[in-house]
């Protein structure tokens, strides 16, 4: 099945944080303070995706009260943390959602991803995943994690469902 018929199918797209939705870098302050970088336009891209009525999920092996704030910010409620199993976690959720492995994206960048990606529907690395998870993904982004990489595959997303030109419309200005 080619990339563009399975973003068709999607209802749910999950997404990890760091090397996704950030560059990847972990930055502390003197006192311990975890502070991430976060684009903007990756923002706007998953409001597309809810204005389209997709589910969205984040789901991250690290902890952090920055990724729940960011998660609220953005009007994300399914926000997993601290997961070893990102399959299992993504599994339980479809159940609750009452969705099937082909209604699922996945957008991982590391090894900690693979397993989820290998069940998805839609599996997406951004440019600066790891070369082992580019190879197994169906679609790579040329955007790097933190760089628009998120905006673009939701835009891929959206086109192949053919949303996007409505969704953009409220954007344009047209007599």
């Amino acid at each position: 099945m080619d990339t563009r018929t399975r973003a068709s199918r999607i209802k749910l797209i999950a997404f990890d944080i760091d090397g996704v939705m950030t560059d990847g870098g972990l930055h502390y302050t003197d006192d311990g303070r975890e502070l991430k970088t976060f684009n903007v336009q990756d923002g706007l891209g998953l409001k597309l995706l809810q204005r389209a009525g997709l589910e969205l999920a984040i789901v991250t092996g690290r902890n952090s009260g920055v990724v729940a704030a960011r998660a609220a910010d953005l009007g994300i409620t399914h926000v997993f943390q601290g997961v070893g199993d990102k399959r299992a976690t993504v599994e339980g959720l479809l159940a609750r959602l009452g969705l099937g492995w082909a209604d699922c994206a996945f957008m991982g960048d590391d090894l900690i991803d693979l397993a989820v990606m290998a069940q998805s529907g839609l599996a997406i690395a951004p440019a600066n995943a790891r070369p082992i998870v580019r190879e197994r993904a169906h679609a790579v982004t040329d955007a790097a994690g933190g760089q628009g990489a998120v905006r673009e595959a939701a835009e891929f997303i959206l086109d192949a469902q053919g949303r996007l030109e409505g969704i953009l419309a409220a954007y344009l200005d047209t007599p």
